[in-house]
């Protein structure tokens, strides 16, 4: 009886753990587990010069440099996301001279809705795209075909931001701090994390096996929710990018890669500008804010017209 009651716990767990590996793989094909990735010593590692580009912005880089370029992680399902931030802060504009352009960074889906895409790159010009299946395990991917772009198509520019879709962007006051700092090479900042570790609970988000990465910490890294860059470390990650191992999160791997140039971070202001949370909005304390996550799109219009009204008026000294 005992006996028997072992063997179906035994059947229960195998059940288990099979339908666990069955769940965390559902949406992910061979092509995207494997794509651009390739195996070096026993370590995977990021294959740089790996598939082909399917949508460019209609830019020249070397008549009209930009000041800042924004590169915005998205999909295909963000329509209205990506339209949002077309309205709002991602519209082309000059800010105290400076000429900010926004770009949308997607991978493909093998369906009807790349067709969508193509369209939409078409009437906007806005759109970066190379051939590997969307997903969010393949977020270094999408950021890093950013990274290279900016390497061969727009090394002219002064600054690189990367951002995600769902994330309130000032770049009044970005900016206005940007020009202040006065940094023009080797600069990186962004929300700092100096002392994260592995997450190695396997029902996580974030989960990392030993296998991927075996170390215990993890090096100074800034949250992907938003950091900036000036674009000469654009082609330093891109030309390094072979030589760490490749991680799945985007963050961790660029923070990877400027830890091998020995690329320290560093703060934009004495006061804290990026939020990777949410923050309750009020004009006064987005005027002084570079980033806010968890943003929606009817959110993010109300938003942007509350700030710029209120660009001219004082604010109360906290």
């Amino acid at each position: 009886m005992v006996y028997q009651k072992i063997k179906i716990i035994r059947v229960f767990i195998i059940i288990l753990v099979v339908s666990c590996l069955c769940l965390i793989t559902y949406n992910m094909s061979l092509t995207e587990i494997c794509t651009f990735w390739t195996r070096k010593e026993g370590t995977v590692v990021f294959k740089k010069n790996s598939g082909n580009f399917l949508q460019l912005p209609d830019m020249d880089c070397k008549k009209n440099p930009p000041f800042l370029v924004v590169m915005v992680t998205s999909s295909h399902n963000q329509i209205k996301a990506r339209m949002a931030i077309r309205e709002t802060w991602g519209k082309e504009r000059s800010v105290k001279g400076k000429r900010i352009v926004t770009y949308f960074l997607l991978g493909i889906t093998n369906s009807k809705d790349d067709d969508v895409v193509t369209q939409e790159s078409q009437k906007y010009r806005d759109i970066i795209q190379k051939d590997f299946l969307d997903g969010y395990f393949n977020l270094t991917l999408k950021t890093m075909m950013g990274i290279e772009w900016v390497h061969h198509f727009c090394p002219q520019s002064d600054f690189v931001m990367k951002t995600d879709s769902d994330v309130f962007v000032n770049v009044y006051y970005l900016t206005e701090l940007l020009i202040r700092k006065n940094r023009t090479t080797r600069f990186f900042t962004g929300f700092l994390k100096m002392n994260e570790f592995p997450i190695r609970n396997i029902f996580s988000k974030w989960y990392v096996s030993k296998y991927e990465y075996p170390w215990k910490k993890y090096p100074p890294f800034c949250s992907g929710t938003g950091y900036v860059f000036s674009s000469d470390i654009a082609s330093e990650v891109y030309n390094v990018s072979e030589e760490v191992p490749f991680i799945k999160l985007e963050d961790v791997f660029v923070g990877l890669c400027l830890a091998e140039l020995k690329i320290e971070l560093q703060e934009l202001h004495s006061e804290q500008t990026f939020f990777p949370n949410r923050l309750k909005f009020s004009s006064c304390r987005f005027k002084k804010i570079v980033t806010c996550h968890f943003v929606k799109p009817v959110e993010l219009l109300t938003y942007w017209k509350a700030l710029e009204r209120s660009l001219d008026e004082k604010c109360p000294a906290v």
